[in-house]
């Protein structure tokens, strides 16, 4: 059997939706392809069941201060974690049906359930279908990254795709991994009751670059569950156990959570039936500013090209893939500040530009510690700190790192000031409410001023420059 179309998407997750979406906007001729089972991979295994878990825990660990606010009580408290499990999985439904519904109606009769392998740049095979389109946008997404030399432990192991649908935890786990997310289901496992540790091969956690506040983070994950870092993690079995050792450390688990990173889903997808070269991970070249692979009718958005694995990515690349896709010749677009979060705690989050990438480019950090931090304390969470990197000439804000309390809320208004082109000047034109987190960022503002005017006149920036009165400083 033969179909010919002028646009197939292949995978129904965020990017895939986000192209159809435009594609629609141009032509009812188009078909959507995905294996399932249906749902994004937010909905279903990511973003929102680890964050209802990640509620939970909190929820749980606040019970510490209840007694020092004049709560009485909370020592009786328990975690009943099969019960917490299936409240995730609750929720996780809701989502996830929603999910399933929106795909349906956007795709209508025109939603392919099966695998879909490449033939050529023009021919897509599903089941014993041959669709031939003239156009196609590659949107599979993502699996969890699960080493060969530790599928023999395939009983023992845990990622994104399977924590969630199990009845209960084990008591001890070794988390591999200490990225985004390592960090928060790590956290979260050990304030539910966990015996968690945590290994990671590298020196910072969550992403980070900065050393000043991956040395604020690494302190405050230690003070909750031993961490282990420097040293690639080695895997032995011991009878019903797992042996995980890193540098002299040697931790007795039984089981592993994998988060070491992400590898797209290519089984079966035929890429190489593309005609042009793939890389070591089995992904032909593309321009992230296109989604265009090569000058071929291709396009490659969301999880699967590797760019930036993130839900807001996904979609600007899907969108940008389903508007080429159709257009005469592909355009080039903009891609939106970095703006990375990880919901531990304290949180973490990165914006613009990394320490890493500017650290040899004459800039000027502003920098504040969130330990009296007012907000902070009365929430009984001071702890942290924020850097803001500010080029040195123009006082403009280039980047951010933060391990603090609210730092998904500052990473918004840093991410918008850095895409606005803001200078230091600019972002204390805001008023800043007491008391509430952004106060701190004031702080580190005020401190980035006074370093850029070093000899200079007043840091503080006049108010109301347009009115006849004077300067409020």
């Amino acid at each position: 059997m033969k179909r010919h179309v002028k646009v197939a998407v292949i995978g129904a997750g965020s990017a895939g939706l986000s192209a159809l979406r435009q594609v629609k906007k141009a032509t009812g001729d188009y078909v959507l392809i995905d294996k399932g089972p249906l749902g994004t991979t937010c909905a279903r295994v990511g973003c929102m069941p680890s964050k209802a878990l990640i509620q939970v825990a909190v929820d749980f660990h606040r019970r510490r201060l209840c007694a020092e606010s004049g709560i009485t009580g909370s020592e009786h408290l328990a975690c009943d974690i099969p019960a917490v499990l299936r409240h995730v999985r609750r929720l996780r439904d809701r989502f996830t049906s929603g999910m399933v519904q929106a795909i349906r109606t956007q795709a209508g009769d025109r939603l392919l359930v099966g695998q879909a392998k490449l033939l050529d740049v023009h021919r897509i095979q599903v089941d014993d279908l041959i669709v031939e389109a003239n156009h196609i946008v590659i949107a599979v997404g993502a699996k969890p990254d699960v080493p060969k030399a530790w599928k023999r432990f395939a009983g023992r192991i845990l990622t994104y795709e399977n924590l969630f649908e199990q009845e209960t935890l084990p008591p001890r786990m070794a988390v591999i991994g200490l990225g985004p997310e390592g960090l928060e289901l790590g956290q979260a496992l050990h304030r539910l009751g966990v015996e968690i540790n945590g290994f990671t091969k590298g020196e910072t956690l969550g992403g980070l670059s900065d050393p000043e506040v991956n040395a604020v983070m690494r302190k405050a994950i230690a003070s909750e569950f031993p961490i282990h870092v420097g040293t690639p993690a080695e895997v032995e079995p011991d009878g019903d156990t797992l042996v995980v050792r890193s540098g002299n450390a040697a931790v007795t688990v039984d089981s592993l959570l994998l988060a070491t990173g992400s590898t797209p889903n290519l089984d079966g997808l035929g890429l190489e039936n593309l005609g042009v070269p793939l890389d070591e991970r089995g992904l032909p070249a593309y321009d992230a500013r296109t989604s265009q692979v090569g000058n071929l009718p291709v396009y490659l958005a969301g999880d699967a090209s590797g760019f930036r694995p993130i839900l807001h990515e996904a979609l600007d690349e899907g969108h940008i893939a389903g508007l080429n896709v159709l257009a005469d010749a592909a355009e080039s677009y903009c891609r939106r500040p970095v703006l990375r979060i990880v919901f531990s705690e304290p949180q973490l989050v990165m914006a613009g530009r990394s320490f890493a990438q500017l650290h040899n480019t004459d800039i000027v950090i502003g920098s504040v510690s969130f330990e009296d931090e007012s907000r902070a304390v009365i929430e009984g969470i001071n702890g942290g700190v924020l850097r803001l990197y500010v080029e040195k000439v123009s006082g403009l804000l280039l980047g951010a790192e933060a391990a603090c309390p609210g730092a998904e809320h500052l990473g918004h208004v840093l991410a918008l000031a850095i895409l606005q082109r803001m200078t230091v000047s600019d972002l204390l034109q805001m008023p800043f409410y007491h008391p509430t987190a952004e106060e701190a960022l004031r702080a580190a503002l005020l401190d980035a001023a006074q370093k850029l005017h070093v000899g200079g006149g007043s840091p503080v920036p006049a108010f109301c420059g347009s009115c006849p009165e004077p300067p409020l400083c």
